[in-house]
């Protein structure tokens, strides 16, 4: 089934459990998974103090280890993210059950009763780093879907995962659904992580959280279905016709709000008729922010560094920004095309048809009008949480919430029609 080696019969055998846990869970009622659900969030808000000591230890050994402090931010619960965790599983127990959905139904001439219905993918793979919300998140929306969320995080959070996930199975328990339905795999390794992508038969979608290394990996070792959820190199068109008001708001928001995440804006394009105006703004509005600039940046922003064409394509995840003048909407959206990672892009502008064209123009999961990135997130777009941001346009999308954990069949009824 597997080129996987005796080394990783562990792997394997929990990979089993795993796949066994989902036949149940596919079956349990909407009733059943909402209470699962009830019980996770009452068990993180118990937990806080394990969890916490947990989190302390992986945020001990990061900074011991040198890591940046973006991804530090990733890392770090407290209290109230805690408390958020568990209100993001309760707003996903809220949300209408996916599973048994009707999405179409009609009736051929020959008498045949045709519909199409969701129902779950099965085992959801997850492979993410850092950030331990991750695995309260994805817990949530794979059950609620009716899926079992096989979970392999990173070493750098490993004892926070291993704390939030023991909190999880137990809610499993008392729901009376198998405690495998949700499994973290023990062994934080890179074989481990390569062993994992390589589970087919067992894993039947796998979706990585994390950066351009992760990405690389999974693209060169996977043999299960995947779903990139990419980088974020995001954009901010600021046009002719913006609000500058409302621009400072917005763009200052989109990078400083919480700059160490995939929606946060790395690169702001400034129409040349607001230059002169808008550019001495940022170098206020954005003081505690590195500017790397083009030319006429760096000269209304003398602090600025000169930017290099790697700028134009990073992810900072920092209190980092590329700021580059444009002669018109035309330049944005081919910088756009170039740069950009089909993740969120925006544009400010009081222009109808500018917007309009936008819109269309843009090629990314996400386009925005007047508003900041940061609102490319499953939680503020309704769908209560989110297992990631699909940057691919093949079944998922943008936000993957409940819907993109699920996969349609068709279901024929009919009474006794044989074929001619």
């Amino acid at each position: 089934m597997n080129d996987l080696t005796s080394a990783n019969s562990e792997l394997i055998a929990l990979a089993s459990r795993v796949k066994e846990a989902s036949r149940h869970v596919r079956l349990a009622s909407a009733q059943q998974k909402n209470d699962a659900l009830g019980y996770m969030a009452e068990g993180l808000e118990r937990s806080i103090e394990e969890i916490l000591a947990a989190n302390a230890d992986d945020i001990a050994r990061a900074r011991g280890e040198g890591m940046p402090s973006g991804q530090v931010d990733r890392l770090a619960l407290n209290e109230a993210r805690v408390k958020d965790m568990a209100a993001q599983v309760l707003e996903v127990a809220a949300l209408a059950d996916p599973v048994g959905q009707v999405t179409r139904g009609y009736r051929l001439p020959n008498g045949l009763a045709v519909s199409r219905e969701r129902v779950p993918l099965g085992v959801v793979g997850i492979i993410y780093e850092n950030r331990p919300n991750v695995t309260s998140d994805a817990a949530a929306l794979c059950l609620k879907s009716g899926n079992a969320a096989f979970l392999r995080g990173s070493s750098a959070a490993f004892s926070s995962n291993r704390a939030i996930a023991l909190v999880l199975s137990e809610a499993l328990v008392k729901a009376g659904l198998p405690r495998d339905a949700v499994a973290l795999v023990p062994d934080a390794s890179r074989e481990s992580a390569v062993a994992f992508m390589r589970l087919r038969g067992y894993i039947d979608c796998l979706i990585p959280r994390g950066g351009r290394s992760l990405i690389a990996a999974i693209e060169e070792h996977a043999t299960v279905p995947y779903i990139i959820d990419g980088e974020g190199n995001c954009h901010i068109f600021v046009d002719a016709s913006a609000d500058l008001g409302a621009a400072e708001r917005i763009v200052r928001n989109a990078k400083v709000q919480r700059p160490s995440v995939c929606n946060a804006v790395e690169t702001v394009l400034v129409h040349r008729a607001v230059a002169a105006e808008f550019l001495p703004r940022m170098d206020g509005f954005l003081a505690e922010v590195e500017i790397h600039g083009d030319e006429t940046t760096c000269r209304a922003i003398p602090r600025a560094i000169a930017a290099t064409d790697e700028d134009w394509a990073t992810e900072y995840l920092d209190l980092k920004l590329a700021v580059r003048v444009v002669e018109s909407l035309d330049e944005a959206v081919d910088h756009i095309s170039r740069y950009g990672t089909g993740h969120s892009e925006a544009i400010l502008t009081n222009d109808y048809a500018n917007a309009s064209r936008f819109m269309r123009e843009v090629d990314a999961a996400a386009v925005l009008v007047n508003a900041s990135t940061r609102f490319v997130d499953g939680n503020q777009l309704g769908l209560g949480a989110e297992i990631g941001i699909s940057t691919q346009k093949l079944h998922a999308r943008g936000p993957m919430g409940l819907e993109a954990l699920t996969t349609e069949r068709y279901v024929i009824e009919g009474n006794g029609q044989v074929r001619g």
